[in-house]
């Protein structure tokens, strides 16, 4: 069963309670996204990281019920 945006970004943001996250749906299938998160736990952290975090936030939903993510992430300017 694929994942609603509203379910990811509410894990991102459970996660990241100061963070915007913008949640694309690329395919229109429920299984293919882009996902944009700006917050400041991000700060000194290298993209690799910054990445991990996010992926954790996501509770192993990666390659299960979200089958790909394109994620960017950055702290805020």
């Amino acid at each position: 069963m694929a994942m609603q945006a509203e379910d990811i970004e509410r894990l991102i943001k459970q996660r990241f309670p100061d963070a915007t996250v913008s949640i694309d749906d690329l395919a229109g299938d429920g299984d293919h996204y882009a996902a944009t998160v700006v917050s400041e736990a991000f700060l000194g952290k290298t993209r690799v990281e910054q990445h991990q975090m996010v992926y954790e936030a996501l509770k192993g939903n990666i390659g299960g019920a979200l089958h790909a993510l394109a994620l960017t992430t950055r702290a805020p300017s």
